[in-house]
């Protein structure tokens, strides 16, 4: 590895002038980037040892802890790839990635394996499992067990890691499954170190910032807080997220000053009182996996007056790609800002020429954070990434960039707006209503905490209108919510059927609301009702 290559180890746990700084904080305990470094190398030459070969892929099973971002750079460290499991996936979606790019070895816990034993034994191409609390209790399979303390503390002898550059695989992150089974996203090494300089350059992290990890670290805003953090000698605060109140009290008690999160989950921790003394050090808060409600954004901001907001969005595919600038927030509340650093966005026609200010198009993603694709999954990587039209001819080789599937447009001054997926449009009485657009009106009634609005086949009408709602007093009923959108939407964007719902809607693993579920239940519901 040569200094020239940036690659996840050298840049990112690099423990040069910041050895005794904490670089995580995980169950009370912190763990300095000289002793996070130490355990990645001493965990890498335990796979080493396993005689894997470079870039076979070592899957990690666990919830936020110490070993599960040594297991993830430890993998790197030895030039193996590492896929991060969702800890909340049950045994059978597990097996489905273990099996979708042919895992070697999984870290995981001994009560996770229990409950994976049936699924891995078929798991074919898996030959070791890492157990990081307490040698497994019974054989599994045709597997060979072994403790996170065997294998970190084998033979003295050094092994040679595999030479990696910078364009080499490091990562799969697989996708949450809304559209179907879930794909897995391969990042490169300079995917991931460059995710993490242009993020952390935008909010302007530093050694003293201590950012909260709430979200999954298998979901790439998850991730990025590692990344952002161990780029410029900061502290990860790892949170296994249960309630909303633990998620508020652990700002206060580690002197949080980053917290980034999903937009339910931003509703869920405004229902809570927070301590007055938060917005002292809590520096930033981002948002991202969709557009925040204005009303959450109102409310937040009410609660953290000294509390800069960034409002951003990204795809697995490109890890991150536009954020809007805290001073713009007034200005553009809707707006999902411009391009990070070292990224270019485009608005595309279906011809591939660019649209003019205001006219909807594809986001298209360029630059250092393009991902190389799906796993072994040629036609869906084909529809994804392509190259990008009118290059000038001279070029030789094509750029690759990714074609996202969301609509949205640019104002004159260049910032974006998210009009929706075009996987989720809704297709009514000839017209195509973004979903989004449904959802914002109802937001501003005050009537809902939550709401979403899906499109569902009707005879008559192609697809018809309905939402589902949280309200957000007891006493509202589904007819209040639909005079109202009577008074404030076009005809054919006022909902068929509104479902009045308690508690909150359903969640996907990575915390957004799991829209395939919902659109699932109502996909018959106009099948036996009279037409009107």
């Amino acid at each position: 590895m040569t200094s020239s290559t940036r690659t996840i180890v050298s840049d990112l746990l690099r423990p040069e002038g910041r050895d005794i700084r904490p670089a995580l904080q995980a169950d009370g305990h912190a763990v300095s980037y000289a002793d996070l470094h130490a355990e990645c190398s001493a965990l890498a030459q335990g796979l080493l040892r396993l005689h894997l070969s470079r870039g076979e892929r070592v899957a990690v099973y666990l919830d936020k802890r110490r070993e599960t971002v040594t297991g993830m750079f430890g993998a790197a460290a030895a030039g193996l790839v590492f896929v991060p499991v969702n800890p909340l996936l049950k045994a059978d979606q597990v097996g489905h990635i273990l099996r979708d790019c042919n895992v070697r070895v999984l870290i995981t816990s001994t009560d996770r394996l229990a409950l994976l034993a049936e699924t891995l034994a078929d798991c074919e191409d898996l030959h070791t499992v890492v157990t990081v609390d307490a040698p497994a209790a019974a054989p599994v399979a045709h597997l060979h067990t072994i403790t996170w303390q065997e294998i970190t503390t084998g033979s003295d002898a050094v092994r040679p890691v595999h030479r990696v550059i910078d364009t080499d695989l490091a990562a799969i992150f697989y996708t949450s499954g809304s559209t179907g089974r879930p794909k897995g996203v391969m990042l490169s090494q300079r995917n991931i170190v460059w995710g993490g300089i242009s993020v952390s350059s935008y909010l302007k992290n530093h050694a003293d910032d201590r950012l909260l990890a709430v979200l999954p670290l298998s979901f790439d805003a998850g991730f990025s807080q590692l990344t952002t953090s161990f780029h410029t000698g900061a502290c990860a605060v790892l949170h296994n997220y249960f309630l909303p109140k633990d998620a508020i009290n652990a700002l206060t008690r580690e002197r949080i000053t980053g917290l980034t999160a999903v937009p339910p989950l931003w509703f869920q921790l405004i229902q809570h009182p927070w301590a007055e003394t938060v917005t002292d050090h809590l520096r930033y808060i981002a948002n991202t996996g969709g557009r925040m409600p204005r009303t959450t954004l109102d409310a937040l901001r009410a609660r953290l007056p000294k509390t800069q907001a960034f409002l951003m969005y990204g795809l697995t595919e490109a890890f991150r790609s536009t954020y809007l600038p805290p001073e713009e927030v007034d200005r553009r509340p809707d707006s999902i800002g411009k391009a990070i650093p070292n990224a270019e966005i485009l608005v595309l026609r279906d011809d591939g020429t660019p649209c003019a200010p205001r006219e909807p198009g594809e986001l298209v993603h360029r630059g250092a954070l393009v991902g190389m694709g799906y796993w072994n999954d040629p036609a869906k990587t084909a529809e994804r990434y392509k190259p990008l039209p009118g290059r000038e001819s001279g070029y030789v080789l094509p750029e690759y960039a990714v074609f996202s599937g969301d609509t949205v447009y640019a104002d004159e001054e260049g910032f974006l707006y998210f009009v929706g997926r075009r996987d989720e449009m809704i297709k009514t009485s000839g017209y195509r209503v973004s979903p989004t657009e449904i959802e914002e009106v109802v937001y501003r009634t005050g009537l809902v905490s939550e709401v979403v609005a899906l499109g569902v086949e009707h005879d008559q009408l192609g697809q018809a209108v309905v939402l589902v709602v949280i309200p957000s007093q007891p006493d509202t009923d589904a007819a209040a919510i639909k005079a109202t959108c009577q008074k404030t939407l076009p005809g054919y964007m006022v909902p068929r059927h509104v479902e009045i719902r308690t508690g909150s809607l359903p969640r996907n693993p990575n915390g957004k609301i799991d829209r395939k579920r919902l659109a699932d239940e109502f996909r018959s519901i106009f099948e036996s009702v009279p037409q009107s």
